[in-house]
């Protein structure tokens, strides 16, 4: 029944209805970012008591040695005495807080740096205002990070690539079709197949893909993102991506909703539910490297913090506090294990920087990425 959909799904049947099925990428846009009914908008989604926990809410350590590196990085792009740190999607602002603490060490970073965060949800803006408030550092908040001005720069982002928005395709009879939502014969929204092929679409795929049978998948962002960051760290910046993903192209369908700890159906209840699809780090790579960047990875996020020290962070913090050795056993395996439900290599790392900025702690400078099937 009409009646029983919610204000945002009544809007995406809508303009189904005037413009036909939408792609997958315009639907898991509307999803996140609508600005009235907007999951990101509506909801504060990390925690315990939110619909996922991230790598900073596990444990200290995380948001520790990426204050730690921070630091690093700014030596290596010559410790300019104004930096402007840029977090995407900071959240609660646990990494940030850790980050900070971690970098206070740093007498000389701590004091030139100015915070400038990058959020579009005023649920989670406000609740970093009040967080943030006893903060001994200049700080600004924008929606875009074309809002942060001009300068040396160090940008974070973990879990923020994952969540742009994920186009996606099929090939059926030869041929690539978008895929869209639409409304079936019972009423309900499903995903189909753009009736019209995308023209010219196999030219554009990496070589290695190209003869994918039949039922195949691939998925595409948007450069957008990789560019604009590109442009601002190619001169005097350095960026660290954190998300989930693989190193290598491939053929794959990893679109997927989280709500309350668990997998839901991204098509029931729009707006209520986290999209999320797996990153491409070796086409974002790719991209930074076209835009006059230099990419720094990836590599797996078990190999990054075992390369910063984490096992030795989890010692001195089992010293300190022997009460808490068995959670803090349990968040390093968390952060560094390679289970099903474990970090350690489904997160990669990558980081994009300044070419005349040389090895960065626990990457390495890649100049090209390969290809293979996802997995």
């Amino acid at each position: 029944m009409a009646e029983d959909y919610s204000p945002l799904e009544r809007e995406i049947r809508r303009l189904i209805a005037v413009a036909g099925p939408m792609p997958v990428a315009e639907y898991m846009r509307l999803c996140l970012s609508h600005p009235q009914y907007g999951y990101y908008i509506t909801h504060e989604a990390i925690g315990a008591g939110g619909d996922f926990v991230t790598a900073p809410e596990v444990s200290q350590m995380f948001g520790e040695l990426i204050g730690l590196w921070i630091a690093a990085a700014w030596e290596a792009m010559g410790a300019p005495d104004n930096v402007r740190l840029v977090e995407l999607g900071p959240g609660r602002g646990t990494m940030m807080l850790d980050l900070l603490r971690a970098a206070k060490a740093a007498k000389k970073f701590y004091a030139a740096l100015v915070l400038h965060l990058v959020e579009i949800s005023p649920k989670l803006q406000a609740l970093q205002r009040r967080r943030f408030a006893d903060l001994d550092v200049p700080m600004w908040w924008h929606t875009t990070l074309a809002e942060v001005p001009d300068g040396p720069i160090l940008v974070v982002a973990n879990e923020f690539i994952d969540a742009l928005p994920v186009h996606q395709a099929v090939k059926q009879a030869g041929r690539w079709h978008e895929r869209v939502v639409a409304i079936g014969d019972d009423g309900a929204l499903v995903i189909g197949a753009a009736a019209d092929a995308l023209p010219s679409f196999e030219a554009t795929l990496p070589r290695e893909l190209r003869n994918g049978p039949d039922g195949s998948f691939y998925e595409w962002r948007s450069d957008t993102v990789a560019f604009d960051i590109g442009r601002r760290v190619r001169n005097d910046g350095v960026a660290l991506i954190i998300d989930y993903g693989h190193a290598r192209q491939g053929l794959g369908e990893t679109l997927q909703a989280v709500a309350r700890h668990s997998f839901a159906d991204p098509l029931k209840a729009p707006g209520e539910a986290d999209l999320t699809a797996h990153v491409d780090f070796a086409t974002l790579a790719i991209s930074a490297d076209i835009i006059g960047a230099r990419s720094h990875g990836p590599v797996s996020q078990r190999d990054f913090l075992k390369a910063l020290g984490i096992d030795a962070r989890a010692a001195a913090l089992k010293t300190a506090r022997p009460e808490k050795s068995a959670e803090i056993d349990a968040a390093l395996a968390r952060l560094t294990g390679t289970g099903p439900n474990e970090m350690g290599e489904l997160f990669k790392v990558l980081a994009i920087a300044d070419p005349k900025i040389g090895p960065l702690p626990g990457l390495q400078p890649v100049s090209q990425a390969g290809s293979q099937e996802r997995r």
